[in-house]
């Protein structure tokens, strides 16, 4: 067990979703307590108190907690279920397994890794894959496995079935850390696992090639990043996190570039943390984020 994972050994959490209703949060803090749990932080949110959705994250600690897991798990589904209210019960030593897609930009990917090699982000890294070597030593050099699977032309289809067999049965999310390459509908369907992305945001936007020079030339203020769970429809997944930064006109191309990479590392490894603790809730097309 590594260290971080020995530092939330004992410790659950517990997500919950459904109709809003009275007593709904005595229900589970009640639960809780007669399995011998301590209730260490509460956050909860409802869309309205007459008929809305219920969202809920309580973390917990109880001595002996993995013992007792198929206990609680069996208290929850028959206290809860009768309520229509739907549950996840997590231990927090289990880290999510979290494999890497990257091309040649590397700031994304470094910053995830050296966050990781800190202990600043509660996963393990299994492996980082990419279409070009250009980062391979980079990433060898965290003592993490390095996979190159090319990706060219269009037709992608032998890639990504080169990448499913590397990611199959051994990860619980996915990050593209700036991986220029469109995952197909196929490829979302068979992964089974969530894909988080991050990309540039500008207003006004700017498609296609050269997005930093167009926003130069339009002498955009504000430049940011948006990271969030990849769909089947382009850039339209729920959003984790977003952050930005201003630009003025005394910066280059370059300049608004580089400035627009920090920001990115931010909010990319920011998504990763906040979907590792288990703190994002996905509600449609929206989330529901206790950070």
């Amino acid at each position: 067990m590594t260290d971080l994972a020995e530092k939330r050994k004992d410790y659950a959490t517990l997500i919950v979703t459904g109709p809003d209703q009275s007593g709904l949060v005595s229900t589970v803090t009640s639960l809780i307590a007669r399995n011998n749990g301590n209730i260490v932080s509460l956050d909860q949110y409802t869309t309205d108190p007459e008929g809305g959705d219920f969202f809920q994250r309580v973390v917990f600690h109880k001595e002996g907690l993995s013992a007792a897991v198929p206990e609680i798990q069996t208290d929850l589904a028959s206290t809860l279920n009768p309520l229509g209210v739907q549950f996840r019960l997590v231990e927090q030593k289990a880290l999510k397994r979290m494999a890497v897609l990257a091309s040649k930009s590397d700031h994304c990917l470094l910053e995830l890794l050296w966050r990781h090699q800190r202990g600043e982000l509660p996963v393990s890294i299994p492996l980082v894959i990419s279409n070009h070597t250009d980062v391979a030593e980079a990433v060898r050099s965290f003592g993490v496995p390095f996979f190159h699977v090319p990706s060219q032309g269009p037709d992608k289809s032998a890639a990504e079935s080169r990448i499913m067999e590397l990611l199959a049965g051994n990860v619980d999310l996915v990050v593209l850390a700036r991986y220029m390459q469109i995952l197909s509908e196929s490829f979302l369907d068979d992964v089974e696992v969530p894909v988080i992305n991050i990309h540039h945001s500008f207003l006004p936007a700017f498609i296609g090639a050269g997005p930093y020079r167009k926003a130069k030339e339009r002498g955009v203020k504000l430049i940011g990043a948006t990271s969030h769970y990849v769909t089947k429809d382009l850039d339209e997944g729920p959003i984790i996190e977003q952050d930005v930064t201003r630009v003025d006109h005394t910066m280059t191309s370059g300049d608004m570039q580089a400035r627009g990479a920090y920001v990115e590392r931010a909010v990319l490894s920011k998504a990763v943390r906040l979907h590792a603790d288990d703190r994002v809730i996905r509600h449609g097309n929206q989330t529901i984020v206790f950070d």
